[in-house]
C-alpha cells in the first residue's frame, strides 16, 4: 500500500450523481354528485338537503332544486371517490329516513 493511500478511507469510483426519478402522479378522478327528481318528494325537503348536505345558501340550494324539478336531475357538487359516495349515502340514508323517495347518486366528472 502506498503512503497516499490511507487504510481508514474507501475509496469511491468516480461517476454522476443521478436523482432518483420521482413517480408520476395523477390527479384523482372527480365524480359529480346528482339529485334525480321525483313526483312525491317536497320542495322544501330539497332545500334543506341542499343545504344540509352540500352546505348551499338558501338562494343556491332554492335554484338546484327548481333546475332538479324542471329537468330532471341535477348536479350539486363534485367531490373526490370517497366524498362522493360518502354524500350520496348520507343523502339517500336521511331521504328514508323522513320517508321521502328522493334519490341522490354519482357519476364520473
Amino acid at each position: 500500500m502506498s503512503s497516499k493511500e490511507s487504510p481508514e478511507k474507501p475509496q469511491h469510483e468516480a461517476g454522476a450523481v443521478t436523482e432518483a426519478a420521482r413517480p408520476e402522479l395523477e390527479e384523482p378522478k372527480l365524480y359529480k354528485v346528482v339529485l334525480l327528481n321525483d313526483d312525491y318528494t317536497p320542495m322544501d325537503f330539497v332545500v334543506v338537503v341542499l343545504e344540509t348536505f352540500f352546505r348551499m345558501s338558501k338562494e343556491m340550494a332554492t335554484q338546484i332544486m327548481l333546475h332538479v324539478h324542471t329537468r330532471g336531475k341535477g348536479v350539486c357538487g363534485v367531490f373526490s371517490r370517497q366524498i362522493a359516495e360518502t354524500k350520496v349515502n348520507q343523502v339517500n340514508a336521511f331521504s328514508q329516513a323522513h320517508q321521502h323517495p328522493l334519490l341522490c347518486s354519482m357519476e364520473e366528472a
